[in-house]
């Protein structure tokens, strides 16, 4: 039987590419010449650290990283906006968490929005993916095709459909 898996995973080779040309533009760019400005990716905890001079170039730099993510390919979704900036001295840090997996609440979520369509497929719950088996391969289609309607809180993405 046709299957396949939904999932939230950031690829973090490609994070790391979008993060490098975000320094990169940032280093260029007129308004952020001479200041103090650091973007750093922790590999292991999945958290961007951003620290510069002030608010509004932190907003720059959020929007910035956003953008270079979204050309990657990367949704922004995975980032956790929730964590305010804080003061450290002179300098204004903020910690941006990249989200990996799929909470016990989006699952239900997910799980509710393709119970509700009505649609002929059975679904299961592993740790952090949904597996998602049908007939046909059309009614799996109208699934991701729902899916990408729907705005369910995370960024996902359709794996090893078979």
């Amino acid at each position: 039987m046709p299957s396949f898996d939904i999932v939230s995973k950031v690829d973090p080779q490609t994070l790391d590419n979008a993060l490098n040309v975000a320094r990169k533009e940032i280093t260029t760019r007129y308004d952020f010449r001479d200041s103090k400005t650091d973007i750093d990716l922790d590999k292991k905890a999945s958290i961007i650290k951003v620290i510069t001079e002030n608010s509004m170039r932190m907003n720059a730099i959020v929007d910035i990283l956003i953008t270079r993510m979204a050309k990657q390919g990367i949704d922004a979704k995975c980032l956790d906006m929730s964590k305010e900036e804080y003061a450290s001295g002179p300098m204004m840090k903020r910690e941006l968490p990249v989200k990996n997996g799929i909470d016990k609440e989006g699952c239900k979520k997910i799980l509710k929005i393709i119970k509700d369509s009505g649609s002929k497929v059975t679904t299961a719950q592993m740790d952090d993916l949904i597996r998602v088996t049908g007939k046909k391969i059309d009614d799996l289609q109208e699934i991701i095709a729902l899916l990408r309607g729907k705005d369910v809180g995370v960024a996902l993405q359709y794996i090893n459909m078979k």
